[in-house]
Formats: C-alpha cells, structure tokens, sequence
C-alpha cells in the first residue's frame, strides 16, 4: 500500500461469501480479514452494492473459478480508502463507482479490492445508491450499442427491454439515432414508452409462435432474454441485419448460408476484464462517466430504486432471481 494510504482503516470486514452450490439463501455473512490492494488497484469503502442477474446465474457455475469462501457480486459504489502502488495519488477519497472481474472476490462485501482501470468517478452530489445501479447494466447496453452500424433512422428491436439493460438501451438508442422498439412485459410498457420506445410488443416470445410475423423486419436485434428467444426473432431481421445475444448466444447460425447474410454478436463484460487492453478500458470507463453525469444532469434516467439493508443481501438476490417486481435492488453496505 502507498504512503497516501488511509491509516485508520479495520483489519476486517464483513462480507457475503459463496460455499457451493446455486442457493442464494446459502450464502453466508462472514468476517474476514481486510483485503489489500496490490499494483495498480485500489481499495474500496462500499456504500451501495448494486444487484445483478449474473450476480445469482453465476453461483456454482464458475467451477475451478471459485473456492468456497469466495465473495461475489460485480457493482457497486463507494469512495477509495488505500491505494496500490502505481495508483495516481489523486484517486485518494475519490467517489467511484465499479464493475468487478468475476474471478475476483467482488462487491458483497464492507470492502473491494478493484483494479484502478476499471474506476468510474461519481458526479458531484450524485447519490451512491443512483451510481451502483449503472456500471453492469448501462455498461452491457453501451457495448452492445457499439457493435451496430449507424443507426440512421434504421429500426431497432430489443427483446427484454423490461429490465435494467434494456432500461437503458432504450435511451441510448434513441439518443443514436435509432427506431426503437421494445419486447417486454405489458407493465414495462409505459415506462418504455417514456424513455423513447416508439412501440412496446408484448414478451418474451410464445416457444409455440415459432417464428416473428414477417411483416415486422428490423435492422437490429438485441436480446436480453437468452438464446432460444434470440433464435425465433432472427426471422425478424433484414437483409444484412444484426444480431446482439447478451444473455445468452446462439449456438447455430439461424439462416441458410448467404441468405439473410446476417452478422452475429456477444456482449460479455468479462471479456474485457481478461482480455481488454488499456485504450479497451478508457472508452468503456470513459462512457460510464458519460452515462453518470447524463443521468446527474437528467439526459438520461435512472432506473426507480429497491434499495435493501445489508444483511438482507442474500435475501434480495434471492427475489431478483424471482423477478416478481420493478426497479434496479440495490443494497445499502455503509450508512
């Protein structure tokens, strides 16, 4: 740790860890001694833990990964109280919000070790709980933005744009340029509406529809659903058309070979995580200040709140896995 280092900081902590298997409510709230920074990371105090799909799809599905007693969880947001070596002192007391490697022990937890490169500073006066709620999903919508061609009054379809993601995709889309369509639940729809959807279908598709009706043709589909839904709306693309799985990709091309001549697409945050490289980082952590201070300043709008104690974590994730209600769960670490 550097000199800049905060000295009265505890030597542990509490945190959520996982000991196998793929029960929520078998996490367990434990003491462990405080984690310590390394080069180029940095150490933070969380305030808001924000609640994500992957956080529950993921739990005894990281096989050699994980180890029992790892800490899960990918956002949140809080403010930096150590810092690693070749860590810019200025980061020092900074507000910021963060999107953790999955290989790491992450966010359910007083306190998360988190590479400097992945640091999103919060707006001036912008709550902790708005600023957790955004790096996962805002993010996902981001990367999934920049795999299409310019929109250029062309027609986008996002299937699932119920939840968090598609929350966000909507506006951005919009604010691209593009026709927007959304696939969601009926009690989404006037949300959606609000946020810049020019028209909400009911979903996720029938298994039984088979196939979308021809006449509806986009140049765009993003799927926040999973693989099976993805596969009966590629029919609904044009010629030259794009394809973009974020929940779960398509293990067969679902056109003849140079028919619809389609383009398909991942998005997977980790990819970045193993794989990106410094320029990868500063666009992506670049967009997400952009999207903070869009939604401080109202261009953007934030997804209503569910917020939560911390000792109700496992609890939370437990309902988000049953998704029987509207909002992004957050959880409250620190007052």
């Amino acid at each position: 740790m550097s000199e800049a280092s905060t000295p009265a900081l505890p030597h542990e902590h509490r945190a959520w860890c996982w000991h196998g298997g793929h029960d929520t409510h078998a996490l367990q709230l434990q003491s462990l001694p405080l984690p310590q920074p390394g080069v180029g990371q940095v150490l933070v105090r969380n305030r808001v833990v924000g609640l994500n799909p992957v956080d529950w799809k993921v739990l005894g599905g990281m096989g050699d990964a994980w180890a029992p007693g790892h800490v899960p969880g990918v956002d949140g947001a809080g403010e930096i109280v150590a810092l690693g070596q070749e860590v810019p002192a200025t980061w020092q007391g900074s507000h910021v919000a963060y999107h953790q490697d999955l290989r790491r022990d992450g966010s359910f937890a007083e306190y998360t070790v988190v590479d400097a490169r992945a640091l999103m500073r919060i707006p001036h006066a912008m709550s902790f709980a708005t600023a957790a709620a955004v790096p996962c999903p805002a993010l996902t919508a981001w990367m999934a933005l920049q795999k299409l061609p310019p929109a250029a009054g062309r027609t986008l379809l996002i299937s699932g744009a119920g939840g968090s993601v598609g929350h966000t995709l909507v506006q951005l889309a919009r604010q691209y340029g593009w026709h927007v369509v959304a696939m969601a639940h009926r009690r989404h729809w006037s949300r959606l509406h609000g946020l810049g959807a020019e028209k909400c279908l009911d979903g996720p598709m029938p298994e039984e529809q088979g196939v979308w009706l021809e006449e509806l043709q986009f140049t765009a589909i993003i799927d926040c659903v999973g693989a099976d839904q993805a596969t009966r709306l590629a029919s609904s693309l044009q010629a030259n058309g794009h394809m973009v799985c974020i929940q779960g990709r398509l293990e067969h091309w679902p056109c003849t070979p140079f028919g619809r001549a389609l383009s398909l697409h991942e998005v997977a945050l980790g990819a970045l995580h193993r794989y990106g490289n410094p320029t990868d980082w500063q666009a992506l952590t670049g967009a997400g200040e952009q999207m903070l201070q869009d939604i401080a300043t109202a261009r953007l709008q934030a997804e209503p709140h569910v917020l939560h104690e911390f000792d109700q974590l496992s609890t939370a994730l437990g309902e988000l896995k049953s998704r029987n209600f509207s909002g992004k769960s957050l959880v409250r670490v620190h007052p």
